[in-house]
C-alpha cells in the first residue's frame, strides 16, 4: 500500500486554558451621622440685632471647630472607609512557549501564549505494529486504525508515520552481576546511537547502589562513548530510582517525543521509590520505555525472578516494549532494532469527543483494521493518559 505524504505531528497534549482577568472596584460609601445641637429655652425679646449677629457668628464658629475635630476622628474610626478605586493591572505574559498545533497544517506552530487563550484538547497516540514474527509493519494508512477512549469511539483527526527528532534517555546497569555483560552492554548502547538522526538528543544515567547522571543532554555520540568506558560494575540494583532520575531528567527535553532505554540483568533490590509508584509516575511522564533484560537461567533471589515481569510491565504501560535475551551477543541486535522501531512508529490524534478537565486516567484502546491478505498483527500504544485540570 502506497504511503500518503504527511506531516509529523507533535507529541504533545496541548491543554491551554482560559482566564480573565476583569479587576473589580471595591466601593464602600460612607456612612454620615447627623451632628444637630438642640437649643431649648427661650430666647429674651430685648436681644439686639448686633447681639444676635454676634451670637449667631459664635454659632458658625463652633460649627466650624466640631467639624475640623470630627474629621481626624472619621479618619480613624474602621466602620467608615473613602472609595478606592483598584488600578487595573495588566496579567503578565506568558513565556512558556506551548506549542499549538495547527489542525488546517497538519503541523506545529509555536508562538506565546495571548493573554486570552483558547482551549485545545489533542490527544496523540504513537502506535507500532509488528507482525507474528515480531517483524516491524510499516505502509498502514489512517483508515487501518481505530481509537477508543473509555468505550467511545474517537475520530482520527491527525496521522503521520515519518520520523521525528526523539529525546533519548539510556538507563545502563552497572551492577555487580553485570560484571560478565559489561562489555555486551557497552557495544549495545553504541549500535544503539548509530540508528540515530543528527538532531536527537540523549543522556546516560548509570545504576548500582543509586542512580547517577553520567552525561547530560547532548548530540554528540562521541561523547558518551567515552563515558561509557568508566562505566564500573559494582553494587547492588536501584533500578526503580534509576528509572524516576530518568523520568524526571526528560522534563529538561528539548523534543516532545521522548523516550528511556533500560538495560539491565536483574529485578530491583536496592530502591527507595517502589514499583507502584513508579508505574504511576509512568502513567503522568508521557515518555515510551523499552528495556532490554539480560536474564540467568536460574533466579538466586525473589526480585531478580520478578524482575522480567516488572520491566515488562512498566515498559507495555508508557506504550514501549521489553525485550528478554538469554545471550549478551543478541544485546547489540535488539538495541538496534529498538532504535529502528522508533523512527518507524505511527502517530495517531484525535479530540476527544467529551473532553473532561478532572485530572483523572482515561483509557484508551487502539484497535487494528488492517488490509486484506495479512497475517494478524500486534499493536503498541500507551494505555491512557492524564487529563489536566483546567
Amino acid at each position: 500500500m502506497p504511503n500518503k505524504d504527511l506531516t509529523i505531528v507533535s507529541l504533545a497534549c496541548a491543554n491551554i486554558s482560559h482566564q480573565f482577568v476583569v479587576p473589580m472596584a471595591r466601593t464602600h460609601q460612607r456612612g454620615f451621622r447627623d451632628r444637630g445641637t438642640e437649643i431649648r429655652g427661650s430666647v429674651p425679646v430685648w436681644l439686639s440685632p448686633l447681639s444676635i449677629g454676634l451670637r449667631t457668628l459664635s454659632c458658625a464658629v463652633i460649627a466650624c471647630l466640631l467639624v475640623l475635630f470630627a474629621l481626624p476622628a472619621s479618619a480613624q474610626d474602621p466602620d467608615v472607609e473613602d472609595v478606592h478605586v483598584a488600578p487595573r493591572v495588566e496579567p503578565q505574559p506568558d513565556n512558556t512557549d506551548p506549542a499549538i498545533p495547527d489542525p488546517t497544517a497538519g503541523d506545529t506552530v509555536r508562538m506565546h501564549a495571548p493573554m486570552i487563550k483558547s482551549k485545545v484538547d489533542l490527544v496523540l497516540v504513537p502506535v507500532t505494529v509488528t507482525d507474528p514474527l515480531n517483524r516491524l509493519v510499516t505502509g498502514l494508512d489512517k483508515e487501518n486504525f481505530e481509537v477508543f477512549e473509555g468505550k467511545d469511539r474517537q475520530e482520527v483527526r491527525h496521522f503521520s508515520a515519518e520520523d521525528a527528532p526523539i529525546s533519548l534517555g539510556v538507563i545502563f546497569d552497572m551492577s555487580g552481576s553485570m560484571a560478565s555483560k559489561i562489555e555486551r552492554a557497552r557495544e549495545a548502547v553504541i549500535e544503539f546511537f548509530k540508528t540515530a538522526n543528527p538532531q536527537d538528543e540523549f543522556f546516560l544515567i548509570a545504576f548500582s547502589d543509586r542512580p547517577q547522571e553520567v552525561s547530560d543532554f547532548t548530540q554528540s555520540i562521541e561523547d558518551l562513548q567515552g563515558k561509557l568506558v568508566y562505566t564500573v560494575p559494582k553494587g547492588r540494583t536501584a533500578l526503580l530510582d534509576a528509572i524516576y532520575l530518568g523520568i524526571s531528567k526528560m522534563r529538561q527535553a528539548k523534543y516532545p517525543k521522548k523516550s528511556l532505554l533500560i538495560i539491565s540483568d536483574g529485578g530491583d533490590n536496592h530502591s527507595r521509590y517502589t514499583e507502584g509508584e513508579i508505574k504511576s509516575l509512568v502513567k503522568e511522564a508521557d515518555t515510551m520505555i523499552y528495556s532490554i533484560g539480560i536474564y540467568d537461567h536460574y533466579f538466586a533471589t525473589e526480585e531478580e525472578r520478578l524482575g522480567p515481569q516488572m520491566l515488562s510491565d512498566i515498559s507495555e504501560l508508557s506504550g514501549g516494549r521489553a525485550f528478554t535475551i538469554d545471550n549478551p551477543n543478541d544485546l547489540a541486535d535488539v538495541a538496534t532494532k529498538i532504535g529502528i522501531e522508533l523512527r518507524n512508529q505511527y502517530v495517531l490524534g484525535y479530540r476527544p469527543k467529551n473532553p473532561g478537565h478532572d485530572g483523572k486516567w482515561h483509557k484508551i484502546r487502539v484497535k487494528l483494521l488492517p488490509p486484506k491478505g495479512l497475517p494478524p498483527l500486534h499493536v503498541y500504544a500507551k494505555t491512557g493518559y492524564y487529563a489536566a485540570t483546567q
